[in-house]
């Protein structure tokens, strides 16, 4: 079996449960076609550099795939099919990268350096009150 990289790009309007949702269909279709998915990653809805289909939106979702290619070009068939999916594309790759991907690294790193910069409650100086026992 070959290994592949899979991202999908779904409306804007439709909900996370619903991309979550179509990521499990993903899946099944694949597992149904003697394959399996080794990592699914929803990366949430973020902006498209240019409209698809009259959406400046969509749910990105990002699948690593163990699977033969008659289970890949099933997947692409049904996937075509739907109405929810604005674009796919898979890739073909010597081996899985089962690590975070880049876009959600980014995002754990940059939740993690806004909760360093947020001081503690008792680093916060009193409201109404003197600092540094200056007296009025």
């Amino acid at each position: 079996m070959a290994l592949y990289e899979h991202v999908v790009i779904s409306r804007q309007d439709i909900s996370p449960q619903q991309a979550e949702a179509l990521n499990d269909t993903i899946k099944e279709i694949v597992e149904a076609q003697g394959g399996s998915v080794a990592k699914i990653e929803y990366w949430g809805l973020r902006n498209l550099t240019y409209r698809i289909k009259k959406n400046r939106k969509g749910h990105y979702s990002l699948l690593a795939l163990n699977a033969p290619g008659e289970a890949v070009k099933e997947l692409e068939r049904q996937l075509s099919i739907n109405e929810d999916v604005l674009r796919y594309m898979t890739v073909r790759v010597e081996e899985l990268d089962l690590e975070l991907s880049p876009i959600l690294a980014r995002r754990e790193r940059d939740r993690d350096r806004r909760d360093d910069d947020r001081p503690e409650r008792g680093d916060r100086p009193e409201r109404g009150g003197f600092q540094d026992g200056a007296e009025a």
